[in-house]
């Protein structure tokens, strides 16, 4: 089976590692490699399963984190079980919500937003997770 893993570019690492692990539960599964100019060059996070990879700029090799003037060319859908409260951590975390929390027609209990490092999150339930939380809308 294949697998696509992103691989985010942020502005600070260290400080990205720190709000991931904060606002959505993340955990760090591959230390940082740290390069011998300081720049964290490598770092794996997880929430239950869904892994990423991340590193700071490296604009010498064309690596940069996007531009937060305009909108995300991408954006990353993590399953959760239960999205209300990675929301209320999101937002306590410093994030304005984009969308929801809110029930969709065609995806559930959803609720979107962009990190302080400009990459945009769909955040969405977990089938079969607390039913009041992860119904479908019919």
């Amino acid at each position: 089976m294949s697998e696509l893993t992103p691989h985010l570019c942020v502005g600070d690492a260290r400080r990205a590692v720190e709000w991931y692990r904060e606002a959505l539960g993340a955990e760090v599964v591959h230390e940082p490699i740290v390069m011998p100019d300081g720049r964290v060059g490598h770092v794996e996070l997880e929430v239950a399963g869904a892994r990423w990879m991340m590193a700071d700029p490296f604009p010498e090799i064309g690596v940069e984190p996007p531009g937060t003037d305009r909108g995300a060319a991408v954006s990353l859908h993590l399953t959760v079980d239960d999205v209300d409260e990675v929301a209320t951590r999101v937002t306590a975390a410093g994030v304005r919500l984009d969308r929801g929390p809110e029930d969709d027609v065609h995806a559930g209990r959803v609720a979107v937003f962009r990190d302080p490092f400009g990459h945009r999150w769909f955040i969405g339930a977990q089938e079969g997770a607390d039913p009041a939380r992860a119904r479908r809308v019919r």
